[in-house]
């Protein structure tokens, strides 16, 4: 436990981030999980193991892939369906036939980014993800779909819209009834409005440039995209904290090792998003997995693994073989949303956490 201490205390000295929490539960040790740093730097507030972090892209697989392997459970939706079949607005177009599981493993075709939130913010509230439908549908396409695989918010973007339709509601309420509420977490992950009030009594992690106290940004989605849709995206919006992240990740683990677990997903339909497939590419559907041999997760994650990264300083990364989970939440992003120093960072926390 020494060792992780003064490796995450070294890395807020050396400023690869003001804050952080790391989580490690590792079969046959002490669970782990100890705050450092801070939240904010003025005034100082102090990183908690309660702090809640803007997750950035943990949003893809803990909302929207978790969601989605629950409507599936349901019969509302498939990840063999086509966007044509899950988004009849979009079936006259040439994304019609684009296919549900090519979208959650990143290999549909579509750009990394687009800077949508500049047109969307034209439009009220309520017509943004209308909106949203027609820009993805009038999209080019980068490559042929299938031939290689490129990670993509728009993919998410799309998923989202998907998933809204195919459950009749926002993504959020979603994800806390399916998902977050049956588990008792609906407090530790959810989705924030940027125009509405934050969660009373929670402290969040501050993730806007910290030039002057009066413009930090907390409890605010980072994502550009996700904020113009009002904060809920498939892409990005979620919040929460590492036990709120942990407590998912066991469950998952639990389903893909044939428990009958506390949600409503079902083992056969976990397995089958968490297990890599001939063809499929970097990631299994929602999930990233460990790329060789310079993987961000370390030397010491199999490759029965499955992680993923957010763009705020956020990561998890969990090993199906070994059941060994790591969570490391940061803001990063705090002081300087250029700070890189995190991508050297991961390996070496991993490891440390894997070697304790």
């Amino acid at each position: 436990m020494k060792k992780l201490c003064m490796v995450m205390e070294r890395a807020v000295e050396e400023g690869v981030f003001p804050g952080a929490v790391l989580l490690a539960d590792i079969p046959g040790r002490p669970f782990f999980c100890r705050a450092f740093g801070r939240a904010r730097l003025a005034p100082a507030v102090p990183v908690t193991e309660d702090t809640v972090f803007d997750l950035a892209s943990l949003t893809k697989p803990l909302a929207l892939a978790a969601t989605f392997m629950a409507l599936a459970d349901m019969g509302r939706i498939s990840f063999c369906s086509s966007l044509g079949e899950a988004l009849p607005g979009l079936a006259g177009s040439d994304k019609k036939d684009l296919k549900m599981s090519w979208l959650l493993a990143h290999c549909a075709g579509f750009p990394a980014w687009k800077p949508y939130h500049s047109s969307l913010t034209a439009f009220p509230l309520n017509q943004r993800r209308q909106e949203l439908a027609k820009l993805i549908a009038h999209e080019p396409l980068e490559y042929e779909p299938k031939t290689q695989t490129l990670y993509s918010d728009i993919d998410y973007m799309a998923l989202g819209l998907a998933v809204e339709q195919a459950g009749g509601q926002a993504l959020d309420a979603l994800a806390r009834e399916l998902i977050y509420k049956p588990l008792g977490i609906d407090d530790e992950l959810f989705f924030v409005d940027p125009a509405g009030a934050r969660p009373v009594g929670r402290v969040f992690a501050a993730t806007a440039p910290c030039t002057q106290a009066g413009e930090i940004q907390e409890g605010v989605v980072n994502d550009e995209n996700a904020r113009a849709l009002g904060g809920v995206a498939g892409h990005a919006g979620l919040f929460g904290t590492a036990r709120g992240v942990w407590r998912l990740l066991r469950e998952l683990l639990c389903l893909f090792q044939g428990g009958a677990g506390e949600g409503i997903i079902r083992p056969a339909t976990a397995k089958t998003f968490l297990s890599r497939k001939e063809g499929q590419g970097t990631f299994v559907l929602g999930f990233d997995t460990p790329r060789r041999p310079s993987s961000r997760s370390g030397r010491h994650f199999s490759d029965s693994s499955v992680g993923h990264l957010g763009f705020t300083g956020t990561s998890f990364w969990m090993d199906l073989e070994k059941g060994a989970i790591v969570i490391l939440l940061s803001n990063r992003v705090f002081c300087n949303s250029g700070n890189e120093a995190i991508k050297a960072f991961r390996p070496v926390i991993h490891d440390a956490a894997m070697e304790w």
